[in-house]
């Protein structure tokens, strides 16, 4: 059990073995760690707020949270810095004793949601960002970001290993 000082660690004594019990509570806190390992993810230090509603139900507590937070990232094709809103919802049930039937458990009268959390958050977050839909990106030969509505050059590279075949030109006459 991570320490109670986390906070993702919820207590929920005043749900527990209540069925149709339900309370709201808001966390408000800073990332512990990093969010996400891509090129886009939610720093350590970064704001982040859920909403969560505890449900008491028979079998345990039903989990359910609306997660914001901002996502620091870089545009795949310029390689501007991007800031994007992360907004992610979650439920999951956190049952009253151990088993194998429930993926969570209980444990000391408190919910530990940071692998629920952090779950949701990495699979919300873009796998290939950029900084608006229209980005031109780079230009492949210059490597310079291109102006807006500007469009790559097409000027053919010629391998340089061909080059010496650049000046052949067969006879038309032969047969």
């Amino acid at each position: 059990m991570p320490a109670p000082t986390s906070p993702f660690v919820v207590p929920v004594h005043d749900v527990m073995h209540r069925p149709g019990e339900m309370r709201e509570r808001v966390l408000e806190f800073d990332a512990p760690e990093r969010l996400g390992e891509s090129v886009a993810s939610v720093h350590a230090g970064s704001p982040v707020r859920i909403d969560l509603r505890l449900e008491g139900l028979h079998d345990g507590i039903l989990v359910t949270g609306d997660v914001d937070a901002v996502a620091d990232a870089e545009c795949v094709r310029c390689l501007d810095p991007v800031k994007l809103p992360v907004e992610v919802e979650f439920q999951e049930l956190f049952a009253y004793s151990p088993d194998e039937a429930f993926d969570f458990a209980i444990r000391d009268d408190h919910v530990d949601l940071e692998s629920v959390v952090r779950d949701a958050v990495v699979l919300a977050l873009p796998f290939q960002p950029v900084c608006r839909p229209d980005c031109p990106g780079l230009d492949p030969a210059t490597g310079e970001k291109l102006p807006d509505g500007a469009e790559p050059s097409d000027r053919e590279m010629l391998d340089p290993r061909w080059a010496a075949l650049e000046g052949f030109r067969p006879d038309s006459h032969t047969d």
